[in-house]
């Protein structure tokens, strides 16, 4: 778990600094609420945090050692006093729930109830916080009411407003913000990506140099250039909706094909003039990131995405072409 904060990101940076104050100060509130975007670094921030409470020999900066038994034991992810709180198998174990449940919370409460076994705090992280369901909701916000010195309960969240106001009110913010243009394209120079690739990543990812690295990682944007192709060829009528479409869901990129085709369609609305136009590409969006949703679900994939891409072959005047804006 230990994270060198070297490697921090500037906006990741930022945010530490601004916990560590709070801490420092001894306003450090048992409940926190690290949310923004996804894929900014919210989790690894609230690592570094608690390797910094748990830590038995910290640096006269107050920064973890990395060395004492405390540090290494969160390093290999056995420590007694961290507890991390996810997604766990369904009864069957045949997958993930989709939710955190009740049981889990209970759980966790009765840990925090424990004397820390290292005698110095209890640390536990809630992610994605969002999929907490009613009845978890309500067992966390008792825990929230009744804080315990030395214990911290965060939650990161990339989606705060689906958590209820009753649980945001009791946790102290902190907030990731996408970084400005000149700031994210001089991380990915860092990372050594050229200022061609880097630009053009930012421009699809629009702006968030989370999404830009992970595109061009793993050729993102290779697929964003297909997914533009296929959508041209369907609006054409040079390509089938059907085949199309069981190509789209044949593998683990479905989701994020329907990513960049809702964006696609968003990029163009974007520099149009001609209002009925614009309507049906914003529904043709809407009903992207519904089907992407679908997919979530037991839903025939298959059949989903062919409807999408018949309403797109409606819709279109097949104006998509490559994936940059027009």
């Amino acid at each position: 778990m230990s994270v060198n904060v070297a490697t921090f990101a500037p906006w990741q940076q930022r945010v530490y600094e601004q916990a560590v104050a709070a801490l420092g100060a001894g306003r450090l509130a048992h409940g926190l609420l690290f949310c923004g975007p996804a894929q900014l670094g919210k989790r690894a921030v609230a690592e570094r945090l608690a390797q910094r409470l748990l830590c038995q020999k910290p640096g006269p900066d107050g920064e973890p050692c990395g060395a004492c038994r405390s540090c290494h034991l969160l390093a290999a992810g056995t420590h007694p006093d961290y507890h991390l709180v996810s997604f766990i198998p369904n009864k069957e174990g045949t997958r993930l729930r989709t939710e955190i449940v009740i049981e889990q919370i209970r759980q966790l409460s009765e840990q925090l109830a424990l004397t820390p076994q290292y005698g110095g705090a209890q640390v536990v992280i809630l992610e994605p916080a969002e999929a907490i369901n009613h009845a978890a909701c309500n067992a966390l916000l008792k825990t929230l009411e009744e804080p315990v010195p030395g214990r911290y309960l965060w939650l990161v969240s990339s989606h705060p407003t689906r958590l209820p106001a009753t649980i945001r009110s009791r946790c102290q913010r902190y907030e990731f913000r996408l970084p400005q243009a000149d700031e994210a394209l001089a991380w990915l120079r860092a990372r050594g990506r050229s200022e061609a690739a880097a630009r053009e990543a930012l421009d699809a990812a629009r702006g968030h140099p989370g999404l830009a690295e992970e595109w061009l990682e793993n050729d993102g944007l290779k697929l964003r250039r297909d997914v533009a192709n296929d959508l041209a060829r369907i609006a054409k009528g040079d390509a089938g909706a059907v085949e199309t479409a069981q190509r789209w869901v044949g593998d683990d990129d479905a989701g994020l094909r329907l990513r960049h085709a809702a964006d696609l369609a968003l990029t163009e609305a974007a520099g149009l003039t001609d209002p009925v136009r614009t309507r049906s590409l914003a529904a043709w969006f809407d009903q992207a990131n519904r089907t992407r949703d679908l997919l979530r679900t037991t839903v025939r994939a298959d059949l989903a995405v062919t409807e999408l891409l018949l309403a797109w072959r409606a819709a279109s005047g097949g104006r998509v072409e490559g994936g940059s804006r027009r």
